[in-house]
């Protein structure tokens, strides 16, 4: 897998799925993982996109510049990543700081967004006292300390039962993810609110939730699919990643979404997205 090479840092990337001429969508992971937390929805999906999937800095195969960061930094390199790909458009899809960070994109960069998929992610993800005191905690003690609250925010004891090897992998990502690149996401998270300008995303947009997750329940996700101005929420069962717990249903609602007709994600013209006749979209 290549890296291209930043002023400050590398990203670590991969490209799978179709042709040059299929849909490009971008994947963009959670705090404390790499890209292979979405080994499930490649294997789906990509007969029908080129996916391009990243670690961002700090995680996986990745450099780690200095901390702090911002969610600006962190949408600067999915930018610079694009770029150097020739990638002009693409569909985005982010899971947590990674949802954030597709809020970020589709407020500073929506002409390079066809359609954002953020997920179990917020506006605003808990609150800055929190995670500085998580900054503190990981800089005293490392990360394997938070390893096991981290399984039990993450996953359902019913997950976590019935497919123990998928959990151990994504726990040992987190757990040799760097100190200081998961304390510069945290400070990213600390400071980024966007509750205020979720009304100025134009781009089509569909929030998927875990139905028991207690890092970002329902509520948060249902909030952002209301204010932008073309939103849709599904809820799905699981914890905090929901694309692994709920990974059959979860790819086929993305891949219904991905695929709806419409004229340009970026024109104010698109009518409003429709919810399905579930009881657990809004």
């Amino acid at each position: 897998m290549p890296d291209l090479h930043l002023p400050t840092h590398r990203l670590h990337y991969r490209i799978d799925g179709a042709a040059a001429a299929g849909p490009w969508l971008v994947f963009c992971n959670s705090l404390g993982t790499d890209l292979h937390m979405w080994d499930a929805q490649v294997a789906d999906l990509a007969k029908d996109f080129r996916i391009l999937r990243y670690d961002r800095r700090g995680h996986g195969g990745s450099g780690t510049p200095a901390p702090p960061y911002s969610l600006a930094d962190l949408g600067a390199d999915a930018i610079a990543l694009m770029d150097a790909l020739g990638t002009a458009r693409a569909h985005f899809c982010g899971l947590s700081i990674g949802g954030l960070t597709a809020q970020w994109l589709a407020l500073h960069a929506a002409d390079r967004l066809e359609r954002v998929v953020v997920c179990a992610t917020a506006a605003r993800i808990g609150t800055p006292a929190g995670w500085h005191a998580r900054i503190a905690e990981v800089e005293a003690d490392g990360l394997q300390g938070v390893v096991p609250a981290t399984a039990e925010r993450w996953f359902t004891p019913a997950f976590r039962a019935a497919r123990p090897e998928a959990v151990a992998a994504i726990l040992a990502s987190f757990a040799a993810t760097s100190a200081d690149g998961y304390a510069g996401c945290c400070a990213a998270l600390a400071g980024a609110d966007l509750r205020d300008r979720l009304a100025q995303i134009a781009t089509p947009l569909l929030a998927i939730s875990g139905e028991d997750d207690p890092v970002c329940p329902p509520a948060d996700l249902e909030a952002i699919a209301r204010a932008v101005q073309h939103g849709r929420h599904v809820a799905l069962p699981g914890r905090h990643i929901v694309n692994l717990e709920s990974a059959d249903t979860f790819n086929a609602v993305l891949r219904d979404f991905l695929r709806a007709a419409g004229p340009s994600s970026h024109g104010r013209t698109r009518p409003a997205l429709q919810s399905t006749n579930s009881g657990r979209t809004t």
